[in-house]
């Protein structure tokens, strides 16, 4: 069978174990965490250096073939899925951690550097990569940087823009971006690490980040409260937050989350409770249990039936643990589940989670939450059967609904996943014409040819994106 003359070109330029052509080997890289977008990629390169992605981007362009940037494929937002048989460049092999400076609270690290590597590489030095999402044992730090993801932590100590102080991007001519990349913040210019962050691959490929890392907290209390219903948890997190405290986490699981995470893992949960909220504080020993004592008090005022809380390791570690093991949890009772992500006001909780219920029921969907519900971020998981176009449609018009609804009490779209193509037509619900043309004439500057992972995040006026469609029937668009 002919192949593409690229192919050989790529080949030169990483070499024979770093390309993947093979059509069955392909299928693994035709999705991201966003099951319903699929489409099959040309080639997938591994480059193992900057130079490297840098020959690949020259390479393509000369072709006029679309670029698709993608890191360990944990996003959840269809980022990285490609188009008319675009090229992967996945950064994963390069892994490296290039340099720790513990004298001035920083590491480089190359974009594949998986977030627990750097976590591990620092843990007994007294200071820590505060981004932490709940896929961070597989996502890459590059990653966490194209999607500006959050995680438990980002309520009081921010996202991962926050947490960045230089980037090397290889542009999409192929020229390669040094952007604040020292050890002092030099504040002259544009932020162009603040552009690039949240960008989601539209603009360059990140290859290299300059890390900021801060010290660990002194100490911390970890507390577990059960609710009989959503609405009693989701007022105590708003009333939490009034009292003037800042949690450094806030997360709550709903009834059917409990039950299922409790029956895969038997973490000891009560599984007839209707909510459950993990609250952290950290900080100065010292004020920590008087701010866990009002806690528990808005807690009891809102009916909480069962309080615990801690301040060993141990069990705050597994109290964690169970957090993070949520969406594995979900794996094991639905083929393909799709993890909604929008953010909203906190006060707004209550009422949102139970119109979250009402459109599961009008569209006959099973739908569990888990979220970061101090910051307003909640991830509706919607299960369902890719195999069933029709529940696929279903899953679909359940989500826009959701986003919309979302948008109408003053909330976003998104709060930590990206918009990716799953939200792409949403866009228009948040913000007018002139501001979408600012954005996509933002993406022409850097990419003139609009060949870098185009129709993502930003509405392009090249291609048009459908999605409702069954999934194996290719989605990804055509000319406009």
């Amino acid at each position: 069978m002919q192949t593409h003359p690229v192919i050989e070109e790529l080949t030169r330029v990483v070499g024979e174990k770093n390309i993947v052509t093979d059509p069955n080997e392909l299928r693994v890289y035709e999705c991201d965490g966003f099951p319903i977008a699929k489409g099959m990629p040309l080639a997938v390169v591994f480059p193992e250096n900057t130079e490297q992605v840098s020959a690949v981007v020259k390479a393509l362009n000369t072709h006029e073939l679309a670029i698709v940037p993608r890191g360990s494929g944990t996003g959840l937002a269809g980022g990285s899925v490609v188009y008319d048989q675009g090229v992967i460049i996945c950064t994963s092999r390069m892994t490296a951690i290039q340099k720790v400076d513990l004298e001035n609270r920083v590491a480089v690290v190359q974009s594949g550097c998986r977030n627990t590597s750097l976590t591990d590489a620092i843990a007994c030095t007294g200071l820590r990569f505060s981004p932490d999402p709940s896929s961070q044992r597989a996502a890459t730090i590059g990653g966490n940087v194209c999607t500006n993801a959050g995680g438990i932590n980002t309520l009081k100590h921010g996202v991962t823009t926050n947490h960045i102080l230089g980037l090397e991007v290889v542009l999409p001519d192929g020229e390669i971006l040094l952007t604040r990349a020292n050890q002092c913040y030099d504040g002259i210019g544009p932020d162009l690490p603040g552009v690039i962050c949240g960008s989601e691959g539209i603009l360059g490929i990140v290859t290299r980040v300059w890390c900021r890392l801060v010290p660990d907290p002194k100490a911390f209390r970890t507390i577990y409260a059960v609710f009989k219903s959503n609405f009693d948890a989701c007022k105590t997190v708003a009333d939490v937050i009034a009292s003037g405290i800042l949690p450094t986490s806030m997360e709550m699981m709903d009834g059917t989350m409990i039950q299922v995470v409790e029956n895969a893992f038997h973490f000891g949960f009560d599984t007839s409770a209707g909510a459950l909220l993990l609250i952290e504080v950290d900080g100065v020993d010292e004020i920590l249990d008087d701010e866990m004592k009002v806690i528990i008090d808005i807690a009891k005022a809102n009916h909480a039936f069962d309080i615990q809380f801690c301040k060993d390791a141990a069990r705050r570690a597994e109290l964690w643990s169970a957090r993070k093991k949520t969406f594995g949890a979900i794996g094991r009772i639905s083929r393909s589940y799709c993890t909604m992500d929008a953010c909203v006001p906190r006060s707004m909780l209550p009422e949102v989670v139970a119109r979250v219920t009402e459109i599961g029921k009008e569209y006959d969907l099973q739908i569990n939450n888990v979220f970061h519900a101090g910051d307003g971020n909640i991830h509706p998981i919607l299960l369902f059967n890719e195999d069933k176009p029709e529940e696929v449609q279903r899953v679909m018009q359940a989500s826009e609904k959701i986003l919309e609804y979302c948008v109408t009490v003053g909330g976003t779209i998104t709060g930590e996943h990206g918009v990716g193509v799953e939200k792409l037509a949403l866009m228009h619900a948040m913000f007018d014409k002139p501001t979408l043309k600012m954005f996509l004439d933002l993406k022409k500057a850097f990419d003139p040819k609009q060949q870098f992972n185009d129709a993502k995040l930003i509405p392009s006026d090249k291609m048009v994106v459908e999605l409702h469609q069954s999934p194996l029937a290719n989605v990804p668009g055509g000319a406009m």
